[in-house]
């Protein structure tokens, strides 16, 4: 039976986001509407409130309630590392396992001919930019293990060894499967593939 329309889109837009389905999003509105005192005035007012102070950190592009972010900011993190990653939830993923104390630079993608993603799409000149300031002496290279992925890291690879000869450029190593995106990984695999990082 079809519900109200403000039900059927309450329905639509949980069933936009990553991992849920029509039907997964379909409970999960019938659980918000049994409860919405409780429930979904909290959560609409939640997401009211995030999306007012959400803003991205101008150095790194992490997601945050400030700018810079907090892990920008962090004078215990080590300030002469960089992390580059696809996308913020691969930074979140790393943050998670607890295995890099250093900082990080989201590319917002990675290279794609059959995307039409070329690196001036990327924040790739940023990334350049924070190299040539002197400060980092290595740059980890945690990019999905994919063929433009692969692509990606190759064309950074080289850019850096050019650009900045005596910064050291790393790739993970171990642990991440050809495929294997780095957000849907257990931590105990980034862990062990950000130690075993190699020269790239």
């Amino acid at each position: 039976m079809r519900g109200p329309d403000q039900v059927e889109r309450l329905v639509a837009m949980l069933a936009r986001l990553p991992g849920l389905g029509r039907r997964s999003a379909r409970r999960a509105a019938l659980k918000l509407l049994q409860d919405p005192s409780g429930l979904m005035l909290p959560l609409a007012q939640s997401l009211r409130d995030t999306a007012e102070a959400i803003r991205p950190c101008r150095i790194c592009a992490n997601i945050d309630t400030q700018d810079p972010c907090r892990i920008c900011t962090d004078p215990a993190r080590e300030q002469d590392v960089v992390c580059v990653v696809e996308g913020v939830s691969d930074l979140w993923a790393l943050e998670r396992a607890h295995v890099h104390r250093g900082l990080y630079h989201v590319l917002g993608g990675v290279l794609s001919a059959l995307a039409g993603v070329a690196p001036e799409d990327l924040r790739i000149a940023a990334l350049m930019e924070r190299v040539a300031a002197g400060e980092i002496r290595e740059v980890i290279l945690a990019l999905p293990a994919t063929v433009d992925g692969a692509t990606t890291a190759h064309y950074l690879s080289d850019r850096l060894h050019a650009a900045a000869p005596s910064v050291a450029v790393t790739r993970l190593a171990q642990g991440v499967p050809m495929g294997g995106a780095l957000d849907v990984m257990d931590d105990g695999t980034l862990a062990a593939a950000l130690k075993a990082r190699r020269p790239a």
